[in-house]
Formats: structure tokens, C-alpha cells, sequence
């Protein structure tokens, strides 16, 4: 394989060729020393880890999020507009100077439904590599399930038989249904029973439903379209085996908003809320704390801020509509995901740790 075949820049594939179908890593081996970048490109945020393995994980050397809402208007208009395509631009040139800087050697950089849904989604890739120097891949549904599944998966109750992990995110939403791991070596792909992307997420329900003033039949409203939506879904999974620990693990925005509320955090922590496991009737009164704040009030709230005071309502639809079709006692939150997953896969391949992958770890 060429040298420069899993470089990021220049133009060169940010994976090598092969597989990209969410259950194999691209392979190749490398030393243990190198650094390694995951580039998420969502419907709202562009986000990035680098991180360095370690003996038996990784540790997160450096990290860029930004609300860039990329598919804005995208599920009225079919395209991705001017005003959101500079934004993003504008984050990706940013990371990719913290990756130069870094001196990654390996990346996958991924980009998910607003580029997927949109008419110039290719065009918009094109531009990427030729404006910014960055190889982005879009994924299918099918991968990006996967990648949430390998990146929260650690989190699930050693102890149930199975759980439901989902991701909700601006564009479209992730549901899993995921088994107990039976030995050591089995493959995510083994661990997920039934999955669905939803073609619709925070971003794209509130410019139908409406996000900034919510009254409680708009709320309803969407939290029953969503359950239509999950239908078949909820039917797949009648066959599947449950227990008494059976519970949700949920990754997004949405989730750690709302533990953020339930901890009456004044700026987010995710140390204090990535693992956190939240009893129903928490879920149940944080969401009403959120339901209950005006717009402003929103804004305002250190675990919103602005950029989201207008999706977050949107976000606790989705989820009142998964925990009524699986009902559970409690729900872990994940402050991970696809990235985390990205780097798994990567590491994983390249055999730079030994043994099963353990939480990253945070920059010191």
C-alpha cells in the first residue's frame, strides 16, 4: 500500500482502500507510537478527536467542536446552502491545522446525512479536498449505526442480555439493538441484533415542527411522528431477548443536555456526565425542567447556549419517543460516539493496543 495512503491532506484517501461498510477497519500496520484523527461531519457539528494509543486504550491529545449547521434547510430545499457550506469550511480548515500540527498519520474523516440527503452533498466533498486540502468520506447509514455501537458500546451493563443504544443527531437518528458480547473476540457486527437510521434528527424534526417556542401539542406532535417512524422497528425487536437489567444507552446532544440540567451543572462537564446513569423519573424531570424554559432561558443555560436553545426541544421529542417504545428503568449516557468509534476501528487494526480497548482517556 502506498505511504501516503491513509495520510488526510493533500488530497490523499483519508482510509486506505477496502472496506467501509462499518464492521472492518481499514488495515495496515503501523507503529504504536502514531497519532491517529477521526473527523465527524454532521448535519449541526463538525467535530474532531487525535488521540495517541495507549496499552490498552487511547488518550485524547487534542479535540475541535463546532456548531456549523451544515444541513440547514437542507430537508426543504434538497441542497446545502452558501452561508453553511463557509461555515463549515471555515471548521475543517481549523481541523486540519490542529492535524498538521499534531502530526497525524492515520485518519478516517467521515461526513454523515446532511451530505448524504443533499443534491450537492458530492459537490460539497469535492470542494472540501480541492479548498481545504481534506479527504471526507460519506458514509451510509449502515456505517454510522456500527461506528455509534463500537463507540458507546463499553458503557452497556456488563450484565444485560441486551440493550437499545441510540444516537440522535442533526440530520438523522441511530437505533441499535445490542446483545451481550458471548466471548472476547466477537465482532460488533455479531453483538447487533436489528439497527435503523431514522432519515431525520434535531436539525431537521424543528424545521418542520418548529424549535424555538414549543408549546406541549407541538411537542406531542413530534413525538408521535417519530414512533411511526420507529414502528417497524419496535416490531423487529419483539423477538429479541431481554432481562431485568435491560436498559437504553443514548448518545447525543440531547442526552448530556439533559444531564446536564439533571446535575444543575452551570458549565458542562463531561467528566461528570460521560457513564452517568440516570433513573427514569430523572429523564422524566429534567426534559419537563427543559419544556418548561422559555427560549431565552434556553440560550442562557451553560449546557445549551444559543447555537442549540433552538434544536434542544426537538432532541427530547426523539428520546420521549424511544423511551416509550422501549421502556427501561434507567438510561446511561454516552458523551462518545462516532468518533471514539473511528479510532477503535483504526487502532484496532493496526494492533496498537492489547487486549479490549478501554474509555478514552482525557488530555491531562
Amino acid at each position: 500500500m502506498e505511504p501516503d495512503a491513509t495520510s488526510p491532506f493533500g488530497g490523499a484517501p483519508a482510509t486506505p482502500r477496502g472496506e467501509r461498510n462499518g464492521d472492518s477497519a481499514p488495515h495496515w500496520q503501523g507503529p504504536r507510537s502514531a497519532t491517529y484523527a477521526a473527523l465527524d461531519l454532521g448535519t449541526n457539528n463538525c467535530r474532531l478527536l487525535v488521540a495517541r494509543p495507549t496499552a490498552d486504550g487511547f488518550r485524547i491529545v487534542d479535540a475541535f467542536s463546532r456548531i456549523v449547521r451544515l444541513g440547514e434547510g437542507v430537508s426543504r430545499s434538497g441542497r446545502l446552502g452558501e452561508a453553511a457550506i463557509d461555515r463549515t469550511l471555515a471548521a475543517l480548515a481549523v481541523c486540519r491545522d490542529k492535524m498538521r500540527a499534531r502530526g497525524v498519520a492515520r485518519a478516517r474523516l467521515i461526513a454523515t446525512e446532511a451530505c448524504r440527503a443533499a443534491e450537492n452533498g458530492p459537490d460539497f466533498i469535492a470542494r472540501v479536498r480541492e479548498q481545504i486540502g481534506l479527504d471526507l468520506e460519506i458514509v451510509d447509514r449502515r456505517t454510522e449505526a456500527h461506528l455509534a455501537a463500537e463507540g458507546c458500546a463499553s458503557l452497556a451493563d456488563q450484565e444485560a442480555r441486551s440493550i437499545v443504544l441510540f444516537d440522535i443527531g442533526g440530520g438523522s437518528s441511530e437505533i441499535v439493538w445490542l446483545a451481550r458480547p458471548r466471548h472476547r473476540e466477537q465482532t460488533m457486527s455479531d453483538r447487533i441484533r436489528i439497527w435503523v437510521s431514522l432519515p431525520i434528527g434535531v436539525v431537521s424534526l424543528a424545521e418542520r415542527f418548529g424549535g424555538r417556542d414549543v408549546p406541549a401539542e407541538c411537542f406531542e406532535a413530534m413525538v408521535r411522528h417519530i414512533m411511526e417512524m420507529l414502528e417497524n422497528f419496535v416490531d423487529r425487536s419483539g423477538v429479541q431477548q431481554r432481562c431485568e437489567r435491560f436498559h437504553l444507552l443514548g448518545t447525543s446532544g440531547t442526552v448530556t443536555t439533559i444531564a446536564g440540567v439533571h446535575l444543575n451543572l452551570a458549565r458542562y462537564d463531561r467528566r461528570r456526565v460521560d457513564g452517568l446513569w440516570m433513573d427514569d423519573a430523572d429523564v422524566t424531570a429534567a426534559m419537563h425542567r427543559l419544556r418548561a424554559m422559555s427560549f431565552d432561558e434556553r440560550a442562557n443555560n451553560g449546557c445549551i447556549g444559543p447555537d442549540r436553545a433552538d434544536l434542544v426541544l426537538a432532541g427530547c421529542a426523539i428520546l420521549e419517543a424511544i423511551r416509550r417504545s422501549f421502556p427501561s428503568k434507567r438510561i446511561r449516557i454516552a458523551d462518545r460516539g462516532l468518533r471514539e468509534g473511528i479510532l477503535m476501528q483504526l487502532m484496532s487494526a493496526d494492533r496498537a493496543w492489547r487486549g479490549a480497548a478501554r474509555p478514552p482517556r482525557s488530555p491531562a
